[in-house]
C-alpha cells in the first residue's frame, strides 16, 4: 500500500512543481541572496509577505469554517463552556498591570509595529525626532524577531491609530481565543469537563497571566500552536482542499511568530503525508502550492544570526561559548524542576499543573508508543495530537540545548509556556483511558482549590516579576512620559526605542556622545523644550558609592541636573536628569552668544523666508 501510495503521489504533476517551488524558496533564502541585501530585502518586502500570507489564511479560515458558521445557531452553542473562559480570561488579566515585561523582546517588537505602520517596512527604529509636529523615524534596524507579531499589532494600528497599548489589546484578545481553544481541544479529547479542566488548569498559571498583559509574542505563540493542532485534526476527519490550506498557512504564519516555532513544520507536513498515503493521492491547493515563497523572508531575516555576532546575546551569559550544546541538558533540567517546582514568591508556575503534568507526560509517552502501530485505525483527534507531539518533544529538547535556556530565569520563564500546552495536552490525551467521571471531577475541583489558594494569590502579589529591573525601569520611565505636559522634549538613552515608540525625540547615549556639538546647537536654539538623560547606577555596599552603568556616561563635557531618581531594587537606582550645559575643552558651546548692539537694517520678508529655510535644513542636519 505504501509503494502504491508513492506511485500515486509521484505521478501527479502539482507535487513535482509544489516541491520544485520549495527548492527555488529554499535556493533564494538559503544561497543566492547576500547577507546585506537578504536583510534589506526583509526590511522592504517582509510586511507584505507576510500581509499575503495572512490575507490567504483569513480567505482559507473562511472556505473551510463557512457551512459550519452558517449552521450555527445562539441556542446550539455552549453557554457555560463560554461562560468558564470568559472567567478564565478575566481572572488573567485582572491581577497584574499591563506593561511591557520583557524589555528586549516587546519593545523591539513594538518598533517594528510602528515602523510597518508608518511606511510599511519592517524596521525597529533606534533614533526619531518630531519635525514641526510629525514625528519622523531617523534610523533603524531589521530586528531578529519574526514578523508576524508586530504586523498584527501594525493591523491594529491602521485601524485605531498609533498607540503602544495596541499591544496589551491585541494579547488581551488573544487570552480569550486561547482559552477557547483549549476548552475545544479538552472537548475533542476526553469530553465537556475536560475542557473546562484545560480552562481551569491555565487560569492558574501566573506565567500566563503576565504574558496576557505584556507586550510580547508568547500568547501569539501558544494561540497559533493550539489552532494548528486543532486544524492539524481537522485536516484528517476532512480531507479536503479548504481544510489543508487553513491548515498549511496556520503553520506557516506559526512559524514566523517565534523563532523555535519553524519546528512544528516537521509534525504538520508528517500529517499532511499521513492523509495523502491513506487517500492514495496528492490533496493540493494553488495556495499551497506556492506558499514556501511566502517563506523566503524568514531566512533572509534569519542571516541576522551571521552578520551580526551579537545576535545569539552571548554576552549576556559569560562562560558560554556555543548557543547550542547537548552537555547544556542536564543544568537546563535542573533549573526546569525549580521553575515547575519552586514557591510561589519566586517563580509565576502553578504546582498543580506542573504535578499534573508530569504525571501524565510518561503515561501519554506510553500512549503514543501504543498507538503508533495502530495509528491508521486511530481516530483523526488521537492521529493529530500524537503526531503533533513530536513537535513538542523537538521544541522541548531544542530549549534543553540552549545555553540560555533556563526556565527559573526571569528573562527565559516564558520560553516554558509551550511545555505547559505540552503537559495539558498530555493529561486530556490520557484522561479517556481511566473511564470514571469521578476522575475528571476530582482533577477538576483540585485544579479549581489550586487556582484559588495559590494562583491568585501569586498573580496578585506578583513578587516574582520584581527581580527584572528593565521592566520595572520600563514602567518607571512610562510613567515619567505620561506625567509630562507635552512630548517635545529629547532622551537620551542607550534604550532609545522605547522613547521613539512612544513619540518621544530620543537617540541612544553613544550617539550623543559622538554628536554632542548637535545636542548643543540644538540647546542654544531651544529647538526641544528640554533635553533628558536616562541613566542606570550601581551601589556597592560597603562604600555606598554609585557607579553609572556601562555605556551610560557622557562624559564630563555634559553638566547634568538630576530631574528623578528611583531606588527600584535595594543596590540599582535608575535616574533621569536634565542637561543644563554641553562644553568643549572647559568652554559651555550650548549658550547662545550674546546679541550684537546694534540690530542693522531691517530684513525683508524674502531675506526672513531665507534664512528661515537655512536655519531648518541646519536643523535637520543636526537632529541627534
Amino acid at each position: 500500500m505504501i509503494f502504491a501510495s508513492l506511485r500515486a503521489l509521484l505521478s501527479d504533476r502539482r507535487v513535482w512543481l509544489l516541491l520544485l517551488i520549495a527548492l527555488l524558496a529554499v535556493v533564494l533564502g538559503f544561497v543566492a541572496v547576500p547577507d546585506q541585501l537578504a536583510i534589506k530585502l526583509v526590511s522592504k518586502v517582509g510586511f507584505w509577505f507576510v500581509l499575503v500570507a495572512f490575507v490567504l489564511w483569513l480567505r482559507s479560515l473562511w472556505q473551510t469554517f463557512a457551512p459550519d458558521l452558517r449552521g450555527l445557531h445562539w441556542r446550539s452553542l455552549d453557554w457555560v463552556s463560554i461562560a468558564i473562559v470568559g472567567v478564565g480570561g478575566v481572572v488573567l488579566l485582572s491581577h497584574e498591570s499591563f506593561g511591557f515585561k520583557i524589555v528586549m523582546d516587546e519593545i523591539m517588537l513594538l518598533g517594528t509595529s510602528m515602523s510597518m505602520h508608518l511606511d510599511k517596512s519592517a524596521l525597529t527604529p533606534l533614533r526619531g525626532n518630531d519635525i514641526q509636529g510629525a514625528f519622523v523615524i531617523l534610523e533603524g534596524i531589521v530586528d531578529k524577531r519574526p514578523l508576524f507579531f508586530p504586523f498584527l499589532v501594525s493591523l491594529l494600528h491602521d485601524l485605531f491609530g498609533y498607540r503602544p497599548a495596541n499591544a496589551f489589546v491585541l494579547n488581551s484578545g488573544l487570552t480569550f481565543i486561547f482559552l477557547g481553544l483549549v476548552c475545544l481541544l479538552g472537548r475533542m479529547l476526553a469530553g465537556r469537563w475536560a475542557g473546562w479542566l484545560g480552562v481551569v488548569l491555565f487560569t492558574g498559571l501566573p506565567l500566563l497571566a503576565h504574558n496576557s498583559t505584556g507586550g510580547g509574542f508568547e500568547l501569539l505563540n501558544l494561540t497559533m500552536i493550539l489552532a494548528t493542532l486543532l486544524l492539524g485534526v481537522r485536516w484528517v476527519r476532512q480531507r479536503d482542499v479548504p481544510s489543508l490550506t487553513a491548515f498549511c498557512f496556520t503553520a506557516l504564519l506559526l512559524a514566523q511568530v517565534r523563532y523555535e516555532s519553524v519546528i512544528y513544520l516537521l509534525p504538520v507536513a508528517l500529517l499532511v503525508l499521513f492523509v495523502w498515503f491513506q487517500e492514495q493521492r496528492a490533496i493540493l491547493s494553488w495556495p499551497v502550492i506556492f506558499a514556501p515563497l511566502l517563506m523566503v523572508h524568514y531566512p533572509l531575516q534569519h542571516r541576522i544570526f551571521d552578520v551580526r555576532s551579537s545576535a545569539w546575546e552571548m554576552f549576556s551569559k559569560p562562560g558560554y561559548s556555543k548557543p547550542f550544546s547537548l552537555e547544556y541538558i542536564p543544568e537546563n533540567i535542573g533549573h526546569a524542576l525549580k521553575f515547575f517546582f519552586g514557591a510561589a514568591s519566586d517563580q509565576p508556575n502553578s504546582i498543580v499543573l506542573s504535578a499534573l503534568g508530569m504525571i501524565a507526560v510518561p503515561f501519554f509517552l506510553l500512549l503514543v508508543v501504543k498507538r503508533l502501530r495502530t495509528l491508521a485505525t486511530e481516530p483523526p483527534a488521537s492521529v493529530g495530537v500524537i503526531i503533533f507531539s513530536l513537535g513538542f518533544a523537538l521544541q522541548f529538547l531544542l530549549l534543553m540545548c540552549y545555553f540560555w535556556g533556563k526556565f527559573d530565569d526571569a528573562v527565559i520563564r516564558r520560553l516554558s509556556l509551550p511545555t505547559h500546552l505540552a503537559m495539558v495536552v498530555a493529561l486530556l490525551a490520557i484522561l479517556p483511558q481511566f473511564g470514571r467521571p469521578a476522575v475528571m471531577r476530582t482533577l477538576l475541583v483540585v485544579a479549581a482549590v489550586g487556582l484559588l489558594a495559590r494562583s491568585v494569590p501569586s498573580m496578585a502579589a506578583h513578587a516574582y516579576s520584581q527581580e527584572y529591573i528593565p521592566g520595572r525601569e520600563t514602567a518607571w520611565r512610562r510613567a515619567f512620559m505620561a506625567a509630562q505636559a507635552r512630548p517635545d522634549y529629547l532622551m537620551i538613552d542607550n534604550d532609545s526605542t522605547l522613547w521613539v515608540t512612544h513619540k518621544v525625540s530620543a537617540t541612544p547615549t553613544v550617539v550623543a556622545v559622538k554628536r554632542r556639538e548637535d545636542i548643543a546647537f540644538h540647546l542654544r536654539n531651544r529647538t526641544f523644550s528640554d533635553v533628558y538623560v536616562f541613566q542606570r547606577l550601581t551601589i556597592n555596599p560597603d562604600t555606598n558609592e554609585r557607579t553609572l552603568r556601562e555605556g551610560d556616561d557622557l562624559g564630563p563635557d555634559f553638566v547634568l541636573e538630576t530631574v528623578q531618581e528611583e531606588r527600584l531594587q535595594v543596590l540599582t537606582v535608575s535616574r533621569i536628569s536634565r542637561v543644563k550645559e554641553i562644553r568643549s575643552d572647559g568652554v559651555p558651546i550650548s549658550v547662545r552668544p550674546p546679541s550684537p548692539a546694534a540690530a542693522g537694517p531691517a530684513k525683508s520678508r524674502a531675506e526672513i523666508e531665507e534664512g528661515r529655510k537655512r536655519f531648518l535644513e541646519q536643523y535637520m542636519k543636526q537632529l541627534p
